[in-house]
Protein backbone atom coordinates (compact mmCIF):
# COMPACT_ATOMS: atom_id res chain seq x y z
CA UNK A 1 0.00 0.00 0.00
CA UNK A 2 1.43 3.50 -0.92
CA UNK A 3 2.59 5.85 1.75
CA UNK A 4 -0.52 7.88 0.36
CA UNK A 5 -3.23 5.65 1.21
CA UNK A 6 -2.20 5.03 4.50
CA UNK A 7 -2.45 8.62 4.98
CA UNK A 8 -6.19 7.98 3.73
CA UNK A 9 -6.73 5.19 5.55
CA UNK A 10 -8.31 7.38 8.65
CA UNK A 11 -10.71 9.28 6.88
CA UNK A 12 -11.69 6.41 4.83
CA UNK A 13 -12.16 4.54 8.06
CA UNK A 14 -14.04 7.64 9.63
CA UNK A 15 -16.43 7.37 6.49
CA UNK A 16 -17.33 4.02 6.40
CA UNK A 17 -18.18 4.27 9.95
CA UNK A 18 -20.00 7.39 10.43
CA UNK A 19 -21.74 7.23 7.02
CA UNK A 20 -21.66 4.53 4.62
CA UNK A 21 -22.55 1.97 7.33
CA UNK A 22 -25.21 3.63 9.30
CA UNK A 23 -26.68 3.99 5.26
CA UNK A 24 -26.23 0.41 5.17
CA UNK A 25 -28.30 -0.22 7.79
CA UNK A 26 -31.23 2.15 7.28
CA UNK A 27 -31.03 0.42 3.82
CA UNK A 28 -31.59 -2.89 5.31
CA UNK A 29 -34.45 -2.01 7.41
CA UNK A 30 -36.09 -0.38 4.65
CA UNK A 31 -36.37 -3.68 2.38
CA UNK A 32 -37.44 -5.80 5.60
CA UNK A 33 -41.39 -6.32 6.32
CA UNK A 34 -42.90 -4.48 8.87
CA UNK A 35 -44.21 -7.15 11.81
CA UNK A 36 -47.96 -7.14 12.68
CA UNK A 37 -47.01 -5.74 15.92
CA UNK A 38 -44.40 -2.75 15.02
CA UNK A 39 -41.13 -3.32 14.04
CA UNK A 40 -39.96 -5.40 11.68
CA UNK A 41 -39.20 -9.08 10.15
CA UNK A 42 -38.48 -11.02 7.09
CA UNK A 43 -39.09 -11.43 4.13
CA UNK A 44 -37.44 -9.06 2.29
CA UNK A 45 -39.89 -6.62 0.23
CA UNK A 46 -40.34 -3.47 -1.72
CA UNK A 47 -43.31 -2.89 -0.30
CA UNK A 48 -42.44 0.11 1.69
CA UNK A 49 -40.91 1.87 -1.47
CA UNK A 50 -44.19 1.04 -3.34
CA UNK A 51 -46.32 2.71 -0.92
CA UNK A 52 -44.02 5.59 -0.93
CA UNK A 53 -45.85 6.29 -4.51
CA UNK A 54 -49.09 7.10 -2.74
CA UNK A 55 -50.53 10.25 -3.66
CA UNK A 56 -50.79 11.46 -0.03
CA UNK A 57 -47.13 10.76 0.96
CA UNK A 58 -46.32 12.79 -2.72
CA UNK A 59 -48.31 15.82 -1.79
CA UNK A 60 -46.38 15.77 1.73
CA UNK A 61 -43.14 15.27 0.01
CA UNK A 62 -44.46 18.87 -2.75
CA UNK A 63 -45.16 20.37 0.43
CA UNK A 64 -41.85 19.77 1.42
CA UNK A 65 -39.64 21.24 -1.11
CA UNK A 66 -42.37 24.05 -1.20
CA UNK A 67 -41.61 25.29 2.08
CA UNK A 68 -37.61 25.17 2.17
CA UNK A 69 -37.67 26.91 -1.18
CA UNK A 70 -39.84 29.50 0.52
CA UNK A 71 -37.41 29.40 3.08
CA UNK A 72 -34.43 29.55 1.16
CA UNK A 73 -35.67 32.88 -0.60
CA UNK A 74 -36.51 34.16 2.27
CA UNK A 75 -32.96 33.64 3.69
CA UNK A 76 -31.70 34.79 0.74
CA UNK A 77 -33.67 38.27 0.46
CA UNK A 78 -33.11 39.32 4.08
CA UNK A 79 -29.74 37.89 4.93
CA UNK A 80 -28.05 39.90 1.23
CA UNK A 81 -28.66 43.17 2.96
CA UNK A 82 -27.75 42.27 6.32
CA UNK A 83 -24.75 40.64 4.81
CA UNK A 84 -23.87 43.97 3.07
CA UNK A 85 -24.49 46.21 5.70
CA UNK A 86 -21.96 43.90 7.96
CA UNK A 87 -19.64 43.55 5.05
CA UNK A 88 -19.42 47.89 4.83
CA UNK A 89 -19.80 48.12 8.66
CA UNK A 90 -15.55 48.55 9.02
CA UNK A 91 -14.47 48.12 12.91
CA UNK A 92 -17.84 47.22 13.48
CA UNK A 93 -18.28 44.24 11.76
CA UNK A 94 -17.10 41.95 14.12
CA UNK A 95 -19.56 43.24 16.78
CA UNK A 96 -22.55 43.10 14.33
CA UNK A 97 -20.94 39.61 13.14
CA UNK A 98 -21.10 38.00 17.03
CA UNK A 99 -24.74 39.41 17.17
CA UNK A 100 -25.56 37.21 13.78
CA UNK A 101 -24.45 33.92 15.54
CA UNK A 102 -25.59 35.00 18.81
CA UNK A 103 -28.53 32.93 18.15
CA UNK A 104 -26.73 29.75 18.33
CA UNK A 105 -25.55 29.87 21.68
CA UNK A 106 -28.84 28.90 22.77
CA UNK A 107 -30.68 25.68 22.01
CA UNK A 108 -32.69 25.21 18.57
CA UNK A 109 -35.52 23.60 20.91
CA UNK A 110 -35.17 26.64 23.39
CA UNK A 111 -35.63 29.63 20.38
CA UNK A 112 -38.13 27.42 18.95
CA UNK A 113 -40.07 27.14 21.89
CA UNK A 114 -39.86 31.05 21.86
CA UNK A 115 -41.28 31.46 19.32
CA UNK A 116 -45.07 29.24 20.66
CA UNK A 117 -45.00 31.66 23.21
CA UNK A 118 -44.86 34.87 21.07
CA UNK A 119 -47.26 34.00 18.55
CA UNK A 120 -49.77 31.79 20.33
CA UNK A 121 -53.36 33.59 21.23
CA UNK A 122 -51.76 34.95 24.80
CA UNK A 123 -48.56 35.67 23.28
CA UNK A 124 -46.59 39.05 23.01
CA UNK A 125 -48.25 39.88 19.25
CA UNK A 126 -51.76 39.22 20.28
CA UNK A 127 -51.15 40.70 23.34
CA UNK A 128 -49.59 44.34 21.80
CA UNK A 129 -52.65 44.35 18.93
CA UNK A 130 -55.29 43.86 21.26
CA UNK A 131 -54.17 46.38 24.03
CA UNK A 132 -53.81 48.47 20.96
CA UNK A 133 -57.03 48.10 19.64
CA UNK A 134 -56.45 46.78 16.46
CA UNK A 135 -57.56 43.47 16.95
CA UNK A 136 -60.84 42.11 18.69
CA UNK A 137 -59.63 38.70 19.25
CA UNK A 138 -56.80 36.90 18.76
CA UNK A 139 -55.15 36.65 15.54
CA UNK A 140 -54.72 32.53 14.18
CA UNK A 141 -50.40 32.68 14.13
CA UNK A 142 -49.80 29.78 15.11
CA UNK A 143 -50.11 26.19 14.44
CA UNK A 144 -50.12 27.07 10.79
CA UNK A 145 -47.78 27.36 7.39
CA UNK A 146 -46.98 31.04 8.16
CA UNK A 147 -46.23 30.18 11.75
CA UNK A 148 -43.59 27.21 10.31
CA UNK A 149 -42.12 29.23 7.74
CA UNK A 150 -41.10 31.85 10.38
CA UNK A 151 -39.53 29.59 12.61
CA UNK A 152 -37.49 27.86 10.00
CA UNK A 153 -36.44 31.36 8.46
CA UNK A 154 -35.65 32.44 11.98
CA UNK A 155 -33.02 29.49 12.45
CA UNK A 156 -31.89 29.59 8.83
CA UNK A 157 -31.17 33.39 8.78
CA UNK A 158 -27.82 33.18 10.19
CA UNK A 159 -26.62 30.17 7.74
CA UNK A 160 -27.23 32.61 5.09
CA UNK A 161 -25.62 35.60 6.21
CA UNK A 162 -22.28 34.16 7.36
CA UNK A 163 -21.60 32.91 3.52
CA UNK A 164 -22.49 36.01 1.60
CA UNK A 165 -20.94 37.81 4.45
CA UNK A 166 -17.41 36.04 3.45
CA UNK A 167 -18.13 36.89 -0.65
CA UNK A 168 -18.91 40.31 -0.19
CA UNK A 169 -15.97 41.23 2.40
CA UNK A 170 -13.78 40.40 -0.46
CA UNK A 171 -15.63 42.53 -2.79
CA UNK A 172 -13.49 44.93 -4.67
CA UNK A 173 -16.07 48.06 -3.73
CA UNK A 174 -13.35 49.73 -6.75
CA UNK A 175 -15.44 47.86 -9.41
CA UNK A 176 -18.86 49.26 -7.67
CA UNK A 177 -17.16 53.34 -8.18
CA UNK A 178 -16.07 52.09 -11.46
CA UNK A 179 -19.52 50.96 -12.49
CA UNK A 180 -20.70 54.47 -11.34
CA UNK A 181 -18.62 56.33 -13.01
CA UNK A 182 -19.44 54.85 -16.72
CA UNK A 183 -23.21 55.81 -16.03
CA UNK A 184 -24.64 52.46 -14.63
CA UNK A 185 -27.52 52.95 -12.44
CA UNK A 186 -27.69 51.09 -8.71
CA UNK A 187 -30.07 48.55 -10.08
CA UNK A 188 -27.78 47.50 -13.15
CA UNK A 189 -24.59 47.69 -10.85
CA UNK A 190 -26.26 45.40 -8.26
CA UNK A 191 -27.25 42.81 -11.13
CA UNK A 192 -23.97 42.95 -13.13
CA UNK A 193 -21.00 43.51 -10.61
CA UNK A 194 -22.36 42.89 -6.98
CA UNK A 195 -24.59 39.58 -7.57
CA UNK A 196 -22.12 37.81 -10.13
CA UNK A 197 -19.56 38.62 -7.72
CA UNK A 198 -21.37 36.84 -4.55
CA UNK A 199 -22.73 34.31 -6.84
CA UNK A 200 -20.97 31.37 -4.56
CA UNK A 201 -21.89 32.88 -1.52
CA UNK A 202 -25.45 32.59 -2.54
CA UNK A 203 -24.87 29.05 -3.74
CA UNK A 204 -23.59 28.51 -0.52
CA UNK A 205 -26.26 29.86 1.62
CA UNK A 206 -28.99 28.19 -0.45
CA UNK A 207 -27.59 24.82 0.23
CA UNK A 208 -27.18 25.39 3.88
CA UNK A 209 -30.77 26.55 4.11
CA UNK A 210 -32.49 24.38 2.19
CA UNK A 211 -31.32 21.02 2.33
CA UNK A 212 -31.91 21.36 6.47
CA UNK A 213 -35.19 22.55 5.72
CA UNK A 214 -36.38 20.07 3.30
CA UNK A 215 -35.41 17.52 6.04
CA UNK A 216 -36.99 19.74 9.61
CA UNK A 217 -39.62 18.02 11.46
CA UNK A 218 -39.17 19.95 15.07
CA UNK A 219 -40.22 23.34 13.81
CA UNK A 220 -42.66 21.73 11.74
CA UNK A 221 -44.34 19.91 14.76
CA UNK A 222 -44.28 22.17 17.28
CA UNK A 223 -45.13 25.56 15.38
CA UNK A 224 -47.58 23.97 13.04
CA UNK A 225 -48.99 21.14 15.02
CA UNK A 226 -51.06 18.35 13.59
CA UNK A 227 -51.83 21.15 10.24
CA UNK A 228 -48.30 21.05 8.90
CA UNK A 229 -46.85 17.71 8.41
CA UNK A 230 -43.63 17.38 6.33
CA UNK A 231 -41.51 14.56 5.09
CA UNK A 232 -38.85 14.95 8.31
CA UNK A 233 -42.35 14.79 10.22
CA UNK A 234 -43.51 11.65 8.63
CA UNK A 235 -40.13 10.19 9.20
CA UNK A 236 -40.32 10.31 12.29
CA UNK A 237 -43.75 9.25 13.23
CA UNK A 238 -42.87 6.12 11.53
CA UNK A 239 -39.44 5.19 13.80
CA UNK A 240 -41.98 6.53 16.74
CA UNK A 241 -45.48 6.84 16.71
CA UNK A 242 -46.50 4.54 13.97
CA UNK A 243 -43.21 1.79 14.63
CA UNK A 244 -42.94 1.23 10.90
CA UNK A 245 -39.27 0.99 10.86
CA UNK A 246 -39.64 -0.66 6.85
CA UNK A 247 -41.11 3.00 5.94
CA UNK A 248 -39.41 5.49 7.53
CA UNK A 249 -36.43 4.07 6.08
CA UNK A 250 -37.45 3.82 3.13
CA UNK A 251 -38.87 7.44 2.97
CA UNK A 252 -35.50 8.59 4.49
CA UNK A 253 -33.66 7.27 1.71
CA UNK A 254 -36.31 8.35 -0.83
CA UNK A 255 -35.29 11.79 0.52
CA UNK A 256 -31.94 11.32 0.39
CA UNK A 257 -31.53 10.53 -3.08
CA UNK A 258 -34.33 13.33 -4.37
CA UNK A 259 -31.95 15.75 -2.67
CA UNK A 260 -28.71 14.31 -3.64
CA UNK A 261 -30.14 14.20 -7.30
CA UNK A 262 -31.21 18.03 -7.05
CA UNK A 263 -27.74 18.59 -6.32
CA UNK A 264 -26.11 17.01 -8.83
CA UNK A 265 -28.13 18.61 -11.68
CA UNK A 266 -27.40 22.11 -9.97
CA UNK A 267 -23.51 21.45 -9.76
CA UNK A 268 -23.88 19.97 -13.17
CA UNK A 269 -25.83 23.11 -14.55
CA UNK A 270 -23.07 25.30 -13.23
CA UNK A 271 -20.25 23.66 -15.15
CA UNK A 272 -22.48 24.12 -18.09
CA UNK A 273 -22.35 27.07 -17.12
CA UNK A 274 -19.04 27.60 -16.82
Amino acid sequence: MSLRRWFLLPAWLVTTGLFWAPMGIVLAYSLLTRGPYGGQSLPLSLESYQRFFDPLYGEILLRSFWIAVETTVLCLVLGFPLAWFISRSGPRRGMYLQLVMLPFWTSFLVRTYAWVFLLRDTGLFNSVLLALGWIEQPLPLLYNHGAVLVGLVYCSLPLAVLPIYSTLERLDYSLVEAAADLGATPWETFTRVVIPVSAPGLRTAAFLVYVPALGTYLTSDLLGGGSTILIGNLVQNQFTTARDWPFGAAASLILMVVVLAGLALVARHREDIL
